[in-house]
């Protein structure tokens, strides 16, 4: 089966080693990550999303300006725009790349956070408003007819949309979430599932989990697993290279004290009870991260424990034949997509391209050989 590598595009170079540097939507910045990761033979780039950065559709239609062939996968939060005016949102900037893009969906993950833009509804409301919003959103990605919508967040009267996705239908919909909830809309209305790296035993259970709820509506999706690589000429000095990013870590939230709240919110930042991720996915990391800091042959979570399982934060770490022996596992699992960003964004870009995706690349296709030849 088809691979794909996504990486990531940010309106200006921050991770969480590196300070923010530039203006807070660098324009140079984002052209030259987007053009280095479509040169490095990427697939997609992801356009993150959060209630204090920059908007994710336009900084992706920057990145989309500057390329010609690498997809874009646009982070989107349902609710705080109209779902009919989201599908043409999308449908447009669609037509515009010519057929480039992808929506990701995340729920939420930290009530606080989320507050911030106006969105007090629990969790479980947060879910059945999504189910919600992305039935409405495929309904007017079809076409045809105008139709109404009565539902328990949204009333519709007449929604017809003049602009449609560019391979008529819909756009790919990628969906974030662990928690049960999650898992039932991922299962009816997405084309693909996201996890954040986890151990071999524990990816498995959750793609099993996946599975099982995409079945009970009929439909299969495509999975994606987030990893920070870390790799280099041998063993030892990769291992090396993670001791000097958590060292580094640590030294920027000894340096940041005791701050509190979402004001700061920069990526690294110590754990607060404020900031402290509450979602699935990162109380799986925060459990995996307890267990301690190396699993199976080379998956690291030094920075999953440093930040409370914030965001995609667990490496795999060693040479680039290691690493991608690893990965050949993770698709062994039936995860064909593989999100991959490093903590020296542009210098991480280009050694993946280099040395970490033909090698994942060949060692599918012959993978994929084997089984052709042996069924």
């Amino acid at each position: 089966m088809p691979i794909e590598f996504i990486g990531y595009v940010s309106a200006r170079e921050q991770t969480e080693i590196l300070d923010p540097t530039g203006p807070s939507v660098d324009a140079a910045y984002i052209a030259a990550t987007a053009l280095l990761h479509e040169r490095a033979g990427f697939d997609r780039a992801l356009i993150a999303f959060h209630s204090t950065s920059p908007e994710s559709l336009q900084i992706a239609q920057h990145a989309a300006s500057v390329t010609s062939r690498l997809g874009l996968l646009v982070a989107h939060r349902p609710g705080f725009t109209a779902p009919t005016l989201a599908a043409r949102q999308f449908a447009t900037l669609d037509n515009l790349t010519g057929g480039r893009v992808a929506m990701h969906v995340i729920t939420g993950g930290n009530d606080r956070e989320l507050q911030a833009d106006g969105d007090n509804l629990t969790k479980a409301e947060r879910y059945a408003r999504t189910a919600e919003y992305l039935q409405i959103i495929r309904r007017e990605w079809e076409g045809g007819a105008p139709f109404d919508h009565d539902g328990r967040f949204y009333r519709i009267r007449g929604a017809q949309s003049s602009v449609l996705p560019r391979h008529r239908g819909s756009i790919p919909i990628y969906f974030g979430g662990a928690s049960e909830e999650a898992l039932a809309v991922a299962g009816q209305y997405a084309d693909g599932y996201a996890l954040w790296g986890e151990p071999l035993r524990g990816a498995e259970e959750l793609v099993n989990r996946v599975r099982a709820a995409a079945r009970a509506h009929g439909r299969t999706l495509r999975f994606s697993i987030s990893f920070r690589p870390i790799i280099a000429d041998t063993e030892g000095q990769a291992w090396e290279r993670a001791a000097e990013i958590e060292a580094q870590l640590r030294a920027r939230q000894a340096e940041e004290g005791d701050a509190t709240g979402i004001a700061l919110d920069r990526a690294g930042q110590r754990p607060t009870d404020g900031t402290l991720p509450t979602n699935e996915g990162s109380r799986r990391l925060q459990a995996i991260a307890a267990k301690g800091a190396r699993h199976d042959e080379c998956l690291w979570t030094g920075v999953a424990q440093a930040t409370g399982g914030r965001w995609n934060s667990t490496s795999l770490v060693g040479t680039p034949d290691q690493v991608a022996e690893s990965l050949l596992r993770y698709y062994r699992l039936g995860i064909e997509t593989f999100l991959i960003r490093g903590f020296d964004p542009l210098s991480d870009a280009i050694l993946y391209g280099r040395e970490l995706i033909p090698r994942v690349r060949a060692l599918v296709e012959k993978e994929d050989g084997c089984r052709r030849r042996a069924g």
